[in-house]
């Protein structure tokens, strides 16, 4: 049986199979044919199923299949859609640019530990197959870490992934099912962004305000069927929110009445913060999940970090990472615990958060000195608001030799146009620091000026 895809109201498109793996092999060939392309989108999961008279999951399972190999995207309420090949928003350096990127979102790699004398100790034995998947030094370290902000008693277990968004991507997949809602931050951190639509899940914006997360937010988010919440607790990338202990309570609250929906807790900033971890995790909640990344005080290289979840919720994501195949690297985890252990790297990342907090400070009362009202928040970016579109400001920066990031990439709602830009300034020297400030007051002037309305009527000119 074949279902119609209808292209531009008049070109009719058969799709075929019965079961999974032929469904999306039919639209697969379709799409290396040229007949559906970048853009194009796809019947919605129901209406395919329908069509060829199979289950609703079987659809499912055909789109999941073409959402992991990369050839279709889901975009939310934009349904699902064939990928096209244009780059998407990431963190980083941009490449080709003469440009001084302001947008990129690293650390300062002046106070990124030098990890030599560490590397000369790790090397000691092979690790074989069939040993623990956590190097013991390193659990013993994590577990006290992680603990020592989680209720007593409360009954945890740890898991090492390749990185964050390894184990965000690991545990939305071992609770999730495509067009699952997750309750994402709004504005959002853009690695989360790209997890949850490449996966085929239905990201449900929550604003975020300078507490962080919005309880409203929360609440209306949990009343549309939100199965999992994805919260940053403090350095919300990008606004640099933090919980307070107050908001943290609120949410808590509202989780109460919702004990199995999955809260992943992001601490990205872990270590480098400024403000006390609070956290929207009760004691009587049953699936959550607690996960620190060492990137940021180690460097973006070190692709490990460290999760705490419920025992159920440690046991589906040990799951998805069979050892002898997919475990973390032992030689990894050995240089994360003998640099996380030394006391000198330890005053280092204190001393790197309060750098990254001072310049961010610095750079904010010259912003507002400059016209434009800017408060810092934690972690490494400065989140500007602005009287004016977030793009004609970014294009008036990139005249005076700046490449900034708009706001409008880590948005997840309809907000146009979007007056916020995400600056990475904490390696400017003083110069550069009062330059940009200057540059970015005047840009936003330039901006703000309304585009002259065109003259009607005719000009007579009298000789």
């Amino acid at each position: 049986m074949a279902g119609e895809l209808r292209k531009d109201g008049d070109v009719s498109i058969d799709i075929e199979g019965r079961s999974a793996a032929e469904i999306a092999e039919s639209l697969r060939a379709l799409i290396e044919r040229g007949d559906l392309r970048p853009g194009d989108a796809l019947p919605p999961v129901r209406s395919l199923a329908e069509q060829l008279g199979v289950n609703r999951n079987t659809a499912v399972a055909a789109y999941r299949q073409l959402t992991t190999a990369g050839v279709v995207v889901t975009l939310g309420r934009g349904g699902t859609r064939v990928a096209g090949s244009a780059p998407v928003a990431q963190e980083g350096f941009a490449p080709d640019t003469a440009l001084r990127d302001i947008g990129t979102g690293n650390p300062d790699a002046s106070y990124i530990p030098d990890p030599s004398r560490a590397l000369a100790t790790i090397a000691r034995r092979p690790v074989l197959y069939g040993e623990p998947v956590i190097d013991p030094g390193l659990e013993e370290w994590a577990d006290a870490w992680m603990r020592a902000d989680l209720p007593p008693g409360t009954p945890m277990r740890l898991t090492v992934t390749s990185g964050a968004a390894d184990a965000v991507e690991r545990l939305l997949a071992q609770a999730l099912t495509r067009d699952d809602a997750v309750a994402l931050e709004d504005p959002c951190f853009l690695t989360s962004i790209h997890t949850v639509r490449v996966a085929g899940y239905r990201p449900v914006p929550v604003a975020v305000d300078e507490e962080g997360m919005t309880v409203e937010g929360l609440r209306s988010a949990l009343e549309q069927g939100v199965r999992a919440v994805i919260c940053t607790p403090r350095a919300q990338n990008p606004t640099g929110a933090s919980l307070s202990a107050e908001r943290a309570a609120a949410l808590r609250e509202v989780l109460r009445e919702h004990p199995y929906v999955l809260v992943i807790e992001d601490d990205h900033y872990s270590l480098l913060s400024q403000q006390p971890f609070q956290s929207l995790i009760g004691p009587e909640h049953r699936r959550w999940a607690l996960v620190r990344s060492v990137s940021k005080f180690l460097g973006p290289d070190m692709c490990l970090a460290v999760t705490a979840s419920d025992p159920e919720t440690a046991d589906r994501l040990a799951m998805r990472l069979t050892p002898g195949t997919t475990w973390v690297s032992h030689l990894l985890q050995r240089l994360v615990h003998a640099l996380a252990t030394d006391p000198d790297v330890a005053d280092g990342i204190r001393a790197a958060g309060a750098h990254y907090a001072a310049r961010n400070a610095e750079f904010a009362a010259l912003l507002t000195a400059a016209g434009v009202p800017t408060t810092p928040g934690d972690g490494l970016n400065v989140w500007v608001p602005l009287a004016a579109p977030a793009r004609a400001v970014s294009e008036q920066l990139m005249r005076r030799g700046w490449l900034a990031r708009p706001g409008d990439e880590f948005a997840l709602g309809d907000r146009a146009p979007y007056d916020r830009i995400r600056l990475t300034v904490h390696d400017l020297d003083d110069d550069e620091l009062r330059k940009l400030a200057a540059d970015v007051g005047a840009a936003v002037r330039v901006a703000s000026v309304p585009a002259a309305t065109p003259a009607r009527g005719i000009r007579f000119e009298m000789g």
